[in-house]
């Protein structure tokens, strides 16, 4: 998918360490950076690193321009590892290709192009146009995955769905009594927080709401910039005005309904914190992909899909889960009343049935972390792509 066409193949072994150090930063921008992407700089002069920088939304400077000023001097002649495309173009900020030229960086390395269409590849142009060698493609997969959201909003214009179940060993997501909630261990449950670390809105279904009473909210140990928007699916407006989503005033919920749902609901609902969004049903439900472009226009560059088993279900019958995140728990539920990850009619055969490919598998305490990815996903990091 990438070529990494390195000026020096000597310091092939040089660029991947840096790499990752730049990749390190833009790492720990992650929740933080959004509508940007997240983005690591390392200043290289003489084997050793000058100045480091990562973005931050908040803070305004791209990670090239907080790696140049505590370089300082020693840009000149210096190696710059970024782990996007420095952009070329005026927004919030001046152009940080601009920036490298002026300060007289020898040498880039990046992994990828800009996503944007609209500005992608201008900035390495740019750069070699000035006589900097430019390296593109470096641990591409790894950067990629780290501006995977950015990616999917920039080039469609509608957020990266990703979803999230916690399950059993038969794939269950509860037993179907009140005592069956919770299924995945505290490391389960603390991996879930960092993915909610990373997108911009969390969603789930009304039944989710009235079943558990969930707040919805990020709960995790890293830092986060923009409040995480909660997203309800709730067609008649039966969202209770006392749920504890409406506790937390300072972060929105978004309540989807249909155009017939009770007046008297909306009111009631705006009263205690929602905002009520009314979108047309599609066979009976609520539009998905207006609901997704809603979000899209309101610059959400991710959603997290926690269900229930119904949501889960529609979303994939409508091909719209870029990445499914399935924790497994090492216990069977067993039974006729145990609620199922998929819900809705399923698949009248293997060959209709959503095919996945699994990129990353890992433990969290007892639980499997699957990241598996369907053929239809729209990621930049899809294996599927591989074979494209």
């Amino acid at each position: 998918m990438f070529s990494y066409d390195f000026h020096v193949k000597i310091m092939l072994g040089d660029d991947k360490k840096f790499m990752k150090q730049a990749l390190r930063l833009a790492e720990k921008g992650v929740g933080l950076s959004s509508p940007n992407p997240s983005v690591g700089c390392v200043i290289v002069k003489d084997g050793a690193i000058a100045g480091r920088g990562r973005h931050e939304y908040a803070l305004g400077d791209h990670a090239e321009i907080a790696a140049l000023r505590e370089a300082g001097d020693a840009a000149r002649g210096a190696t710059a590892y970024v782990t996007l495309e420095p952009c070329s173009h005026h927004g919030r900020t001046g152009p940080c290709a601009d920036r490298l030229i002026q300060a007289g960086v020898r040498r880039v390395v990046i992994p990828l192009s800009d996503p944007n269409p609209r500005v992608a590849g201008r900035g390495i142009e740019k750069l070699r146009r000035a006589g900097l060698i430019v390296d593109v493609g470096l641990m591409a997969d790894e950067a990629g995955k780290i501006i995977e959201t950015f990616a999917c909003h920039v080039t469609t214009g509608l957020p990266l769905v990703a979803a999230k179940a916690g399950m059993s060993l038969d794939g269950k997501i509860g037993t179907g009594f009140p005592e069956g909630r919770h299924i995945t261990s505290p490391e389960g449950l603390e991996f879930g927080q960092s993915l909610r670390l990373k997108m911009d809105a969390i969603l789930v279904g009304v039944n989710t709401v009235l079943a558990d009473d969930p707040e919805l909210t990020y709960r995790g140990r890293e830092p986060k910039g923009r409040p995480l928007t909660r997203v309800v699916l709730d067609s008649a407006l039966r969202t209770p005005p006392s749920a504890r989503l409406f506790e937390d005033r300072k972060t929105p919920v978004l309540l989807f309904c249909a155009e017939n749902a009770p007046e008297t609901r909306k009111t009631a609902l705006e009263t205690a914190g929602a905002e009520i969004v009314t979108v047309r049903e599609h066979g009976g439900k609520l539009d998905l992909p207006k609901v997704l472009r809603e979000l899209g226009k309101r610059n959400v560059l991710g959603v997290l899909v926690e269900g229930g088993s119904c949501v889960h279900g529609s979303f994939l019958a409508r091909n719209l889960v870029d990445v499914f995140y399935f924790i497994v728990a090492p216990m069977v539920l067993g039974g006729t009343e145990a609620i199922p990850v998929i819900g809705g009619r399923g698949y009248e055969s293997t060959a209709a049935a959503p095919k996945f490919r699994i990129r990353r598998q890992h433990q969290a305490g007892p639980d499997m972390a699957l990241e598996a990815y369907p053929a239809t996903s729209r990621s930049i990091v899809s294996p599927w792509l591989s074979n494209q």
